[in-house]
């Protein structure tokens, strides 16, 4: 299968349809979204499209292509309006024999790695995106499609038969990693 990986959409309907645009293109199988859907969040400045219901509709359309998690972002509400669950703090996905572990970014990350092994983590919530091993572990950052952060662009990330690739909201690939 081949996944999309995004974080951090923060109510923006205009970058999230970019990406949407780029799974239909690249014909993505799943699409894991990986918290702060529709909330643009207390630190962060109002995003220009900000459009909860315009996601929420969007996003409905695919449910049942879309595996989510909950961002600090997120709230009870959010999840009325949803028709995928999203409130999970993380979910593992195994996929041709590699264990994935999905999660926003605020509980579980790089500093505080999960128990057990799993062969990447994959987050957003600094909204700085990043492809590195460490140890014997792929840590993947998806970085964010509305607010980047650190001189970043907007990234999200493709999975398929064990390469991560980091991609800019134009769709062009920045770095590739294997498992």
């Amino acid at each position: 299968m081949k996944y999309l990986l995004v974080s951090d959409i923060h109510g923006c309907l205009p970058a999230l349809e970019k990406v949407l645009q780029f799974y239909d293109r690249e014909h993505c199988d799943m699409l894991c979204i990986l918290g702060d859907i529709l909330n643009y969040g207390p630190r962060n400045s109002i995003p220009e499209g900000i459009d909860a219901k315009g996601i929420v509709e969007a996003l409905n359309k695919r449910a049942n292509d879309i595996i989510a998690v909950r961002g600090n972002c997120d709230a009870e509400v959010d999840q009325m309006l949803l028709k995928f669950p999203m409130m999970g703090d993380y979910t593992l996905l195994v996929d041709e024999g590699h264990k994935l572990f999905l999660t926003h970014g605020h509980i579980y990350n790089k500093e505080k790695m999960p128990q057990g092994h799993v062969d990447a983590i994959v987050y957003g919530h600094t909204h700085l995106w990043e492809l590195s091993q460490q140890d014997d572990t792929l840590v993947c950052n998806l970085g964010s499609i509305t607010f980047p952060k650190g001189g970043n662009v907007p990234t999200f990330m493709t999975y398929e038969h064990g390469v991560f690739t980091a991609y800019t909201l134009d769709g062009k690939a920045l770095k590739q990693e294997r498992i």
